[in-house]
């Protein structure tokens, strides 16, 4: 089946008026049912987070990976525990409220769509999806269906991030003209596709590992469990893991939309794994927190970011790892990735933080320096919102992604229509779906 096909097809679900089961949960004041599609890896944790609120009940498991659900199914006996998210769905639609969707990118819009269709909020791990007009469609179904949906960016309740975000709004350094971000971790893979085939292990079902996506023969330490993210049917390359996360507090911060313009500086593509290194330069239309327009250059891969003035720090200080820096008319911000307070700097100096610029400090709480304590925050979130206590980009990501085929050629993206300009490149916004 075409994306494209269960793109309308969701759509035309979308224009039924639902009620989310968040609500129904709360009127009959029970606690929030979940249920937890992919339970290893990040799933655990994500599992374990949602599952740390008093007012969850962990409900139903489901994971590809037998290994995986066996532990699980050991901290939370009592939950049901499945191998395909669709029976999960189908058989439990009426005793379920809301869907935590952890699993490779290529079956987080599958799987959401499913559970949203149904009128469940969803919890998915980032990027949201894997293709630009899966993204679009999640949107609009859980805008039409009043659903309550998280991304899991965990940064995105800390101390450190909301800090940088009121500073760059109450204008600490003017009117921002670029911002560079970057992360020198390497999810690409600039080898060949491998050949032949290995023994599927006896734990995993690799038909349901691969679901949608097109069919190809198992190799060991290839895909399952960790190394999907450097290959382009299942993941989103580092782009998609860590610039997701980094993206996050400046994209919010200035308001932006989506870009006018994408560029990536990389090697020729393969088909197959993502670039190592990668160079993406997004030209965005002005928003009040802005100059006329603003460019945004991110560097991944190993020995990331390239030099730059930009870049440089007083005292010859060396860059964190990974991170982002706010250049403006009135001198710069640097926001380390992570758990480290943002740093003013004008006229090549530090200057001390002034909060008294910012309205109401009393919301940002205070810093903790405990990733334990501090990541949970944003899993309860969710979980409020759900229970109505609450309220709760990854498009940009996908378009420096498919960039990335068209090595050093600038795209122009018109966001009205979702196309580009270049007609080559538009075959990259979907991608037929497998019937499995």
């Amino acid at each position: 089946m075409k994306r494209r096909g269960f793109i309308k097809n969701t759509a035309a679900l979308a224009s039924l008026a639902m009620l989310p089961s968040s609500v129904w949960a709360l009127t009959k004041n029970q606690k929030l049912r979940t249920a937890h599609i992919g339970v290893g890896g990040m799933g655990a944790e994500d599992l374990e987070s949602i599952a740390s609120h008093p007012m969850v009940e962990v409900v139903a498991l489901c994971d590809v990976d037998s290994l995986a659900l066996d532990t699980a199914k050991k901290l939370f006996p009592n939950a049901a525990i499945y191998s395909d998210y669709r029976v999960l769905l189908k058989e439990l639609k009426n005793q379920i409220d809301a869907v935590i969707v952890s699993t490779p990118d290529h079956t987080h819009a599958p799987a959401s769509m499913m559970a949203m269709e149904m009128g469940k909020s969803v919890y998915c791990q980032k990027p949201l999806t894997h293709h630009v007009a899966e993204a679009r469609a999640m949107r609009k179904l859980a805008k039409e269906n009043n659903l309550i949906t998280q991304m899991g960016i965990q940064v995105h309740s800390f101390y450190d991030y909301k800090l940088a975000t009121l500073l760059i709004q109450a204008g600490i350094i003017g009117k921002v003209e670029t911002v560079r971000a970057w992360s020198p971790k390497n999810w690409g893979y600039d080898g060949t596709e491998p050949i032949g085939s290995d023994p599927v292990p006896e734990s995993l079902d690799w038909n349901l590992w691969l679901g949608t996506s097109a069919k190809r023969p198992y190799k060991k330490d290839i895909y399952h469990p960790m190394n999907w993210r450097k290959l382009m049917d299942y993941g989103c390359g580092t782009l998609g893991d860590m610039g997701v996360h980094i993206f996050d507090t400046p994209y919010n911060a200035l308001a932006l939309d989506v870009p006018k313009t994408i560029k990536n500086k990389c090697r020729k593509p393969t088909g197959y794994g993502f670039p190592e290194h990668n160079m993406v330069t997004y030209i965005f239309p002005g928003t009040k927190y802005t100059t006329d327009t603003l460019k945004w250059v991110w560097y991944d891969g190993e020995g990331a970011p390239e030099n730059h003035k930009d870049l440089k720090l007083p005292n010859q200080d060396k860059l964190p790892d990974q991170g982002a820096m706010f250049i403006g008319e009135k001198g710069k911000l640097l926001l380390p990735h992570f758990m480290q307070l943002p740093k003013h700097i004008v006229d090549g100096k530090y200057r001390e933080l002034d909060l008294s610029i910012i309205p109401n400090t009393g919301a940002l709480g205070e810093p903790i320096r405990d990733y334990a304590s501090e990541g949970k925050k944003h899993y309860h979130q969710f979980v409020d919102a759900c229970m109505g206590k609450d309220e709760c980009t990854t498009e940009t990501i996908l378009l420096g992604v498919i960039a990335g085929r068209f090595p050093n050629k600038t795209l122009h993206w018109d966001n009205a229509n979702a196309r580009f300009s270049e007609e080559e490149a538009n075959q990259f916004l979907d991608a037929p779906y497998r019937d499995f």
